[in-house]
């Protein structure tokens, strides 16, 4: 059996969005935070061997990018590992090695976890993080925390997603002040 681990950049206030738009234009909001350490715990985080499970989005704008980044480990790790990608739309899928999960894409996606094969990757995807939540499909969270506010953008969770618990597994700090905090999924929030 696979693992789901949800991986992502948030700010203090859960915004996960990276990329402008006519209301958010702080696109850029972490890269003066980045550094070489959490670089290494972003690739020690992802593991030696992953494939990635996405959404439709975030392999559209991936697949405009990681493939031009040139030879560095983390885009040549990107690059090689299987995109599984949760869409209606599997026509167009040309980053590969690539496959759609067909047409019930919950399904699709426990049959893949109970598959062979390495871990499961999750990056962006905000629809497809809630619904592997909510369906206890995920099994670890790791969230890079910047020290940022940003007041609006897309977030990490809607307020619609169901109350659960995480287990905090371990955290680390970057010289940055960038906290990655590492959390296991327990199940619905206790009451």
């Amino acid at each position: 059996m696979r693992t789901i681990r949800i991986l992502a950049h948030v700010s203090l206030d859960g915004v996960i969005q990276h990329e402008n738009s006519e209301d958010f234009v702080y696109g850029d909001w972490s890269i003066p935070y980045r550094s070489h350490e959490g670089l290494s715990a972003v690739i020690e985080a992802q593991g030696s061997s992953f494939d990635l499970l996405l959404g439709r989005r975030t392999y559209d704008a991936w697949s405009d990018y990681w493939p031009k980044a040139g030879n560095m480990p983390i885009a040549n790790s990107l690059n090689a590992a299987t995109k599984y990608v949760v869409t209606h739309r599997p026509n167009n899928l040309e980053w590969g090695p690539v496959s759609d999960l067909g047409t019930d894409n919950i399904e699709g996606i426990r049959a893949l976890k109970t598959s062979d094969g390495p871990d499961l990757i999750v990056w962006g995807s905000s629809t497809l993080t809630s619904v592997l939540l909510e369906q206890g499909l995920a099994d670890e969270v790791v969230l890079l925390v910047y020290p940022v506010l940003l007041g609006r953008g897309k977030r990490f969770f809607s307020d619609s997603a169901n109350p659960s618990e995480l287990a905090l597994v371990s955290t680390k700090v970057t010289p940055t002040g960038v906290l990655i905090n590492t959390y296991q999924y327990v199940g619905s929030l206790r009451a």
